[in-house]
């Protein structure tokens, strides 16, 4: 239940401000028991969409507060969405993101992380349908990010590992061939092997670049 009154809230159903329907109403419309729907409100709570007040009732919290970086709401948030407006948010976040981890991956990598990268990179290589280069380059990008050595960065990558899927898909889709990105890729890996951060950073945000193209256009 948590899933269909979250993916109501984030599209607007009711908006952010308005007063939940009384308990006995939820249940009916959901087909729930009352312990169902009340552990339903907890996870909403948790996640920063709702918030319950004494003599009010359970009312929609103001977008600012919606933690739409919990895996749950992120996912539910990209089914509903627009689909334009949420690749492009995704790909601010990789914009922002992204080149400076694979400077950072230049600087920072060791052995096993870079075997990652170029293990990858070789399954990109060898695919032999869409499915297959979308499995490897989400991969790519997520060894990127390992290679960072930051225990930060990691979950972030494992955050949008869902999305970012969806998101590859559809470039893969609207390239030339599907993996047409592959040269792109490998001048990313090769900079970063050879630890020149400056040139792995700018290697990204120039694969990026074609990435918006194709988002754009």
């Amino acid at each position: 239940m948590a899933f269909e009154l979250g993916s109501a809230i984030l599209r607007g159903e009711p908006a952010p401000g308005e007063i939940l329907p009384r308990e006995a109403e939820l249940m009916e419309r959901f087909d729930v028991s009352r312990t169902v729907l009340r552990e339903a409100l907890r996870t909403l709570t948790s996640k920063g969409l709702v918030e319950s007040r004494p003599k009010v009732g359970t009312r929609v919290r103001e977008r600012a507060a919606w933690n739409l970086l919990d895996a749950d709401l992120l996912d539910w948030y990209a089914r509903v969405a627009p689909p334009l407006a949420f690749a492009l948010k995704l790909q601010e976040m990789r914009e922002m993101i992204e080149p400076y981890a694979a400077g950072l991956a230049a600087s920072a990598h060791d052995a096993a992380s870079l075997a990652r990268i170029d293990e990858a990179h070789a399954a990109m290589a060898v695919a032999r349908n869409v499915d297959e280069w979308v499995r490897a380059d989400l991969r790519f990008h997520l060894a990127v990010l390992a290679a960072c050595r930051n225990e930060l960065l990691v979950p972030l990558g494992v955050l949008i590992g869902r999305t970012l899927e969806g998101q590859l898909r559809v470039n893969a889709k609207r390239a030339d061939v599907f993996n047409a990105a592959l040269p792109d890729h490998t001048v990313v890996a090769d900079a970063i092997a050879r630890r020149d951060a400056n040139a792995a950073r700018e290697a990204m945000a120039a694969l990026l670049r074609v990435t918006r193209g194709r988002i754009e256009g």
